[in-house]
This record gives structure tokens, C-alpha cells and sequence, in this order.
């Protein structure tokens, strides 16, 4: 789960970066425009993820390794 959340936060920033750098919001330009269902599913996917990812602050160190 740790890793899919981390995909869908990379996918997130790099939107981010588009839109700061270029004015192009390329989930929107893909899924039909920020208000089409598509897209607001990945905005909200994209959303979860970074909430699961906070979760990881708090996680012990020797979980995150796999206790080896």
C-alpha cells in the first residue's frame, strides 16, 4: 500500500509542478477537464494517498524496514 500511495503522490507533485511551471493541469487535460469525474477521482485518489503518506512521519523506523 506504502508504495502505491507513494506512485500517487509523485503523480500529484509532478501535476503541481506542470501547473505552477506551465499552467497545464495535465490530469485535467487527460480526463477531460478539473470537474469531469475522472479526474476528480485521481484528485481524490491523489488526496488519500498523501493522507496515508503522513502516516509514514509516525511510523518506528525498524516497521518501515521490515524489522530486519
Amino acid at each position: 500500500m506504502d508504495k502505491i500511495a507513494l506512485a500517487l503522490v509523485i503523480i500529484g507533485a509532478l501535476n503541481w509542478g506542470l501547473i505552477g511551471l506551465f499552467n497545464l493541469d495535465l490530469v485535467a487535460a487527460l480526463f477531460g477537464g478539473p470537474n469531469a469525474t475522472l479526474s476528480r477521482i485521481v484528485y481524490t485518489l491523489v488526496g488519500l494517498a498523501g493522507i496515508w503518506s503522513l502516516t509514514l512521519l509516525f511510523r518506528d523506523n525498524r516497521e518501515l524496514r521490515g524489522n530486519r
